[in-house]
């Protein structure tokens, strides 16, 4: 456990599993007050509820506060950081990262003509609109904080190139948008706003859906985009480790307004994953 986030506040959206829950843990291993939302509360066919990841961040060191939250229904959002406000009177990092990865899963690498129009909603709403509004609900807090805070965007490299589908690309490139456009509004605030990009990461979802070959090598067959070793792939607490860091940076403005890598962000930061290893997915990175 490290002090590096001791006293800040933070909330981090869709953390029952997954990348949000690998974050959660990172922040809270910093020292960190966490609020994480997310819908699960019972125990799925995925493992992860909030409430389940809300006790690992206040075992890591930190203060785990765990919120049931719908983030299709502004209200709950809303209602989310006025309790925040109510709590500590301010916040300190926003980590938008809440996606809805196991139901638009079946959608992946198939033409957008052979999907449902709900797709569309299903990732442009969660995935993109649902940053927007909790920014929108965050920032009066984060303007109360007694040193500049961060809004961190989850995004990929999806943003620059295809990937999965079109409408995966749309919301990546949104979000990359999303974070340039407010950062030029936050700057003179002293608030910044930066996407990062993970490579591919070890999720349950993922694990889940892994065959082991017989070599004893697990792989993910993606249709359409072939097998990959998830053997080498990053833990959710690798994206974590990289959001802890832009977190505790003074010098987190630099950073405004762009997307970063998490394996460059290593090699700054100078952080590993859990098990020591540097991972350094090969992703297409922005001109």
């Amino acid at each position: 456990m490290s002090s590096l986030l001791a006293g800040k506040v933070a909330v981090v959206t869709g953390a029952s599993r997954g990348v949000g829950k690998g974050i959660a843990l990172e922040l809270g291993a910093a020292g960190a007050v966490v609020y994480l939302t997310g819908r699960t509360v019972t125990e799925g066919p995925l493992a992860g509820t909030i409430t389940a990841t809300a006790e690992e961040v206040t075992a890591l060191g930190g203060v785990g506060i765990p919120v049931e939250c719908d983030h299709r229904d502004d209200g709950k959002v809303e209602a989310l950081f006025a309790r925040v406000g109510a709590d500590h009177g301010h916040l300190d990092v926003l980590v938008n990262n809440v996606f809805s990865a196991p139901d638009i899963a079946p959608w992946l690498n198939r033409p957008f003509w052979t999907l449902p129009v709900a797709a569309w909603d299903q990732v442009i709403d969660i995935g993109l609109r649902s940053h927007y509004v909790a920014s929108v609900f965050a920032v009066p807090l984060m303007l109360k904080a007694p040193r500049p805070g961060s809004i961190i965007n989850i995004s990929s490299s999806g943003a620059a190139g295809y990937s999965h589908n079109v409408v995966y690309g749309v919301g990546k490139a949104g979000v990359d948008k999303l974070t340039a456009d407010m950062a030029v509004e936050l700057k003179p605030h002293g608030i910044a706003a930066v996407s990062v990009w993970p490579g591919l990461v070890r999720t349950e979802l993922l694990e889940t859906a892994a065959r082991v070959t017989e070599e004893g090598v697990s792989v993910l067959d993606i249709p359409g985009a072939g097998a990959f070793d998830i053997s080498r792939a990053e833990s959710p607490r690798f994206v974590g480790r990289a959001v802890a860091a832009l977190a505790a940076d003074p010098d987190v403005l630099s950073y405004t307004g762009k997307a970063a890598t998490t394996a460059k962000l290593a090699e700054t930061y100078g952080f590993t994953d859990v098990d020591g290893s540097r991972p350094h997915t090969n992703i297409r990175e922005r001109d």
